[in-house]
């Protein structure tokens, strides 16, 4: 196992993608699951705090250590078995994003969790039960989580299964390897039902993997995952589509929503998309360097993408275009892909408005102030233009984008100096007031990590939070995983 102690050898290790940065006495690189143990067993006695570190992808400061040591996942890279008979993949939780779906496209499957960051670790994504653009027609990593191998703050290993770990009357007890029991106590918790990655998942009679998914590195170490994996579609219909009107753009996002939940839940052919990605006008004025072919009279595009079969295909073109034309978008202005190639580059211009915002943070020495707010689908539109409205009266320039088949908006400020950063700072906060009016959550996809424990309580309250912090103090009794993570040590 490779252990660094010199700073300067693991920079790299101390700030994740919004430039968050934090320091760290040594960096670990364990090999197997049970290196990860022995690690947690000292620590544990000794009383070092521990953050747990992926690709740091994040943009919350959830991967990035505020003192302590880290445990590095690069090594646990193994993809032990794809599965082609059952549809699963068992993997180590180091496994890079874009390798799995290159893996599974060989062996004719599919891994439907597509967030921006194709080089993020599969551990990463459960620890943040990460989203993408195809959430909007297969949900969340979380959905496609099976079982987790999963190392306790003091260094016990668990396994837990889905549908055989069971959370009855708010009670639990599991068995780890060693044989030792750990009964847990989980208050459920009052969750928006929208699209959402604030705090634990605490429902009733919940499954009790559904509470390490999304847990941030606060409650345990993810080593190994079983997922569940999908046939590969045989196609794809995937087109970016300009409008001269944001209006008609809103109206079409909306369309395409309903029609797709109907055609979802009445099992016909017609539309029903995967993802239903927005981009606003200063957004494409933002990428316009990088796609000098962005129409000049667009104040707004749409990226949609389906799942098509050969005998459907020109059917369901029709039904496109169709619903296109009806609002207002020219066709002479519509990116269609004609093959892989064009699909890819399509992904690609989706990805690439996250990827310049981080890199202008990067370079003004900046942290991220961007919203990561969804709110229920009847609320969104006005939730939009209170956003558009409110970031506009700052007078600091931003950006609009996102998941808007999950009513799920990132507004990104581009502050050009700290007055400007404080600004959009306080702007923010109201926004993420707004949105818990509406019964929306403050981070639909990135996690609150070091950035938003504020927010979090904004969202559930002191009472919320407490409850939070009681399973965590239940599993990490000293608080030594991932500290600063979700809530303050307060609460702790």
């Amino acid at each position: 196992m490779i252990v660094k102690n010199d700073r300067n050898e693991f920079a790299d290790y101390l700030k994740d993608a919004a430039n968050y940065q934090g320091t760290a006495d040594k960096i670990y690189f364990p090999e197997n699951t049970e290196e990860v143990a022995e690690i947690l067993r000292e620590c544990y006695k000794s009383d070092i705090q521990v953050t747990v570190s992926g690709m740091l992808t994040g943009l919350t400061g959830g991967g990035v250590p505020d003192g302590g040591i880290i445990i590095s996942t690069q090594k646990l890279n193994k993809i032990i078995e794809i599965n082609t008979t059952d549809n699963y993949a068992v993997v180590e939780t180091g496994v890079i994003l874009s390798d799995l779906h290159d893996g599974c496209s060989s062996a004719g499957l599919y891994y439907p969790p597509d967030p921006t960051e194709q080089n993020s670790s599969i551990g990463g994504t459960i620890a943040n039960n990460a989203s993408g653009a195809k959430t909007f027609k297969y949900g969340s990593t979380r959905c496609f989580v099976m079982e987790l191998e999963i190392v306790l703050a003091d260094g016990e290993i668990i396994s837990v299964e889905r549908y055989k770990h069971v959370v009855e009357n708010g009670v639990i007890t599991i068995t780890a390897n060693s044989g030792k029991s750990i009964t847990l106590s989980i208050t459920a918790l009052n969750m928006p039902s929208v699209k959402n990655a604030s705090g634990y998942y605490m429902k009733e009679n919940m499954d009790l993997i559904d509470l390490f998914i999304g847990s941030e590195g606060t409650l345990g170490i993810v080593t190994k995952a079983k997922l569940r994996l999908l046939k590969q579609p045989e196609n794809f219909i995937s087109a970016v589509i300009f409008f001269p009107c944001e209006k008609d753009a809103l109206d079409f996002v909306a369309e395409v929503r309903d029609t797709s939940f109907r055609t979802r839940n009445s099992q016909t052919t017609g539309i029903d998309a995967l993802g239903i990605e927005f981009f606003d006008r200063k957004a494409l004025e933002f990428l316009k360097d990088d796609y000098p072919v962005i129409p000049d009279n667009a104040t707004a595009a749409v990226w949609i993408e389906q799942e098509v079969t050969e005998s459907v295909e020109m059917e369901l073109l029709e039904l496109w275009t169709a619903i296109i034309e009806k609002h207002n978008a020219s066709l002479d202005d519509v990116w269609f892909a004609s093959d892989k190639k064009d699909r890819a580059n399509f992904h690609e211009f989706r990805h690439a408005v996250s990827g310049k915002v981080n890199e202008y943070i990067t370079a003004n020495n900046l942290k991220k102030v961007g919203t990561d707010l969804a709110v229920p689908d009847s609320n969104f539109t006005e939730f939009y233009k209170f956003c558009k409205d409110s970031a506009t009266e700052t007078g600091v320039h931003h950006i609009t984008y996102g998941h808007f088949g999950n009513s799920h908006i990132h507004l990104n400020f581009l502050p050009a100096d700290e007055g400007e950063f404080c600004r959009a700072k306080e702007m923010y906060k109201t926004l993420c007031e707004k949105c818990i009016q509406f019964g929306g959550t403050v981070s639909a996809e990135h996690g609150i990590g070091k950035i938003k424990p504020d927010y979090l309580v904004m969202m559930y309250g002191e009472d919320g939070v407490n409850k939070m912090a009681s399973v965590k103090k239940q599993l990490d009794k000293k608080g030594l995983l991932g500290r600063g993570n979700i809530f303050s040590t307060d609460y702790l």
